[in-house]
């Protein structure tokens, strides 16, 4: 203690995240704490600070992912220009119930606004049941998807006074899409919570981002209290401004979207990530994956596979129950019915054996689509006619390049201990074949 007061200087440092760093300093035998300063001013400042521990998560940025901030800032600018949309949206709708009409009702109002409100409850119940287990899997299209389609309802609602007749019809249609825009939206946002989270944080990033959105509305209502007057009985400047303002929602959603950085496999990433690496040999970091992963849902041709299924989907007879076992040591079974490739995963399966299954599977799918860029061993596959022969040499095509694969996964930073892979729930137990 005597030597710590004879010397005097920093004693001691102290730092608040990477945002503050301090000092304390002894001097005359009194001890003083002192910010640092940073390239030759202090660090930070008490503005700053209020408005990121107001708006940003507690220990930003390392608590959250590294594509945090440029998805908030295309976020910010969606919101806005939606809360925007969503007023000329909401006039139109009060105009088309007889706001400012002498002959309208308030029973009649009433009603189309109950009508409206129930068909959209229940297409919120009918899509979450549809649906609900592919908002983790593909977060990304659904999220674009539910933004677009809350502009289509939006514009269904503008135009909805103009069509009196069937006035009560477009507003329960909007509804309805306005409901499942809620549940696609929120589920979404949800799954990209877990993703930015890297501190089991995700209370915290979801409390922010509220406190963000609130902040946003708040702006959008400020302009709006300037904008409804000049709209006010003029539906072409309505059309015109929403038309802007929807240009303005769908790029910056899609723009956010892109922004989107996630290690966890889904289909689309372990597809694009595999078949580059059996093209070229190189594994794709996730920055580079992610950049090349669709973002619009896909209505295209393609081999539907199917993951987790039912024993009875792949066989219908003991003989093919053999077949499927040919050349399979593994704890899960892939068999091709109907130009659709199926998955039955065992009671035993691991994660990686989930990865297994689904590159085995995905390979197949590009043998199916007889893909002009099939390269190596998928070339050699291509060869192979009989569906069940065809499965027979993917598994001896697998065994060889899997655990090469899987190595480089997780030295390119992908997360192999959980996936994004749309399994269903069966897990089957079967005889083993008979030497």
């Amino acid at each position: 203690m005597a030597e710590m007061e004879d010397c005097e200087g920093v004693i001691a440092t102290e730092r608040y995240g990477s945002q503050e760093s301090w000092k304390y300093l002894l001097k005359d035998r009194r001890m003083k704490r002192q910010k640092d300063a940073v390239d030759g001013s202090l660090a930070g400042n008490s503005i700053s600070g209020v408005f990121k521990s107001v708006f940003l998560p507690q220990g930003y940025p390392e608590s959250v992912s590294e594509d945090y901030l440029q998805y908030q800032l295309w976020d910010t600018v969606q919101a806005f220009s939606s809360s925007l949309s969503g007023t000329l949206a909401t006039q139109a709708s009060l105009r088309g119930v007889g706001v400012g009409n002498q002959e309208a009702t308030v029973a009649a109002a009433t009603i189309t606004w109950l009508l409206r409100d129930g068909t959209g409850m229940l297409g919120r119940i009918l899509f979450a049941w549809l649906k609900g287990n592919k908002l983790d899997s593909e977060a990304k299209k659904w999220r674009l998807f539910a933004d677009i389609l809350n502009d289509v309802a939006m514009f269904m609602e503008i135009a909805a006074p103009h069509f009196p007749p069937f006035f009560i019809l477009i507003v329960c249609i909007a509804g309805i899409f306005k409901s499942i825009v809620g549940v696609a939206g929120g589920a979404t946002r949800a799954a990209l919570t877990v993703h930015q989270a890297r501190r089991n944080n995700m209370a915290d990033i979801s409390a922010k981002d509220g406190s963000q959105e609130t902040l946003v509305n708040l702006a959008g209502l400020l302009v709006s209290l300037a904008l409804i007057p000049l709209v006010t009985d003029n539906p072409l400047l309505t059309f015109i401004l929403f038309f802007l303002f929807t240009l303005l929602h769908l790029f910056a959603n899609y723009k956010a979207v892109r922004s989107v950085v996630m290690e966890t496999l889904n289909e689309a990433r372990l597809s694009i990530v595999l078949h580059r690496y059996l093209l070229t040999g190189q594994l794709l970091s996730p920055l580079e994956a992610n950049q090349k992963e669709p973002v619009f849902l896909s209505l295209g041709r393609t081999v539907p596979i199917k993951l987790g299924v039912r024993l009875g989907d792949i066989v219908q007879e003991p003989g093919e129950l053999q077949l499927a076992l040919k050349n399979n040591s593994k704890p899960y079974l892939i068999g091709i019915k109907n130009g659709t490739v199926f998955v039955c995963l065992g009671s035993d399966v691991s994660v990686h054996d989930e990865i297994m299954a689904a590159c085995q599977a995905l390979c197949l799918r590009n043998v199916l689509l007889s893909d002009s860029s099939l390269g190596g061993a998928l070339k050699q596959l291509s060869n192979t006619k009989d569906p069940w022969e065809l499965v027979s040499q993917s598994h001896k095509m697998i065994d060889q390049i899997f655990q090469t694969f899987l190595k480089e996964l997780d030295q390119a930073k992908w997360q192999t201990d959980r996936t994004l892979l749309d399994w269903n729930e069966w897990r089957v137990e079967w005889r083993k074949k008979r030497s």
